[in-house]
């Protein structure tokens, strides 16, 4: 029992400080539902005023939600890290797979084992890394796929 509630302390205190250093997160009253070091899930309630002309979430509404997600297991993953790097998005894609209406939940996993990327940041170099999140509606559907390349660039 005690270790659940050191994992939701946890939790809360990677979705607290996301939404306090992410503005944006905070606007869409995104939801961390779950984070730890292999697998973030974030979901975006069902609101009308980020709604699209057909009455789902908008694009952009959509964009952030995985790219949140994506940064909640980035400081799962590297949080122990910060004191010398800085996490730091470098590239996006995304592909609308399905017409999305409803709440939509995003699930994130890294794409390499956090061991390989920190090894390379011990090397001295900047180890650049693929977070992979699917977007999905409630019936479970996949309704868009989403990959962020991040990278910790060392301080100094």
């Amino acid at each position: 029992m005690g270790n659940i509630a050191v994992m939701s302390a946890d939790q809360m205190s990677i979705g607290e400080m996301l939404a306090a250093t992410v503005p944006m997160a905070r606007t869409l009253n995104l939801e961390f539902l779950e984070t730890s070091p292999e697998k973030a899930v974030v979901a975006l309630p069902d609101q009308s005023e980020y709604h699209n002309h057909v009455g789902g979430p908008h694009a952009g509404a959509m964009f952030t939600l995985g790219e949140s997600a994506s940064g909640a297991i980035v400081l799962a993953a590297f949080g122990d890290q910060l004191a010398r790097a800085v996490p730091l998005a470098v590239s996006a894609e995304i592909a609308y797979k399905k017409l999305a209406m409803g709440a939509v939940t995003a699930t994130a996993t890294l794409g390499r084992p956090a061991t390989e990327v920190v090894a390379q940041l011990d090397a001295g170099e900047r180890p650049e890394f693929p977070v992979t999140i699917e977007i999905r509606r409630a019936d479970g559907a996949v309704t868009g796929e989403m990959t962020v390349v991040w990278t910790l660039r060392p301080n100094g």
